[in-house]
């Protein structure tokens, strides 16, 4: 067994893959949601303005 595994704690048998599957370290953009939100705001506002001239 490797050194990581003796640290942490056992998993429960039923959802064992899930909780795995959810702690691994994915690697691509991440963004804030302030920053989505805002994004998607501006884009909103663009389009009404385009439409109107």
């Amino acid at each position: 067994m490797s050194r990581r595994r003796k640290r942490e704690a056992p998993l429960p048998a039923s959802s064992a893959g899930l909780l795995t599957f959810f702690e691994e370290d994915i690697t691509r953009i991440k963004l804030r949601p302030e920053f989505v939100v805002g994004l998607s705001a501006g884009l909103i506002i663009l389009s009404i303005i385009l439409l109107i001239f």
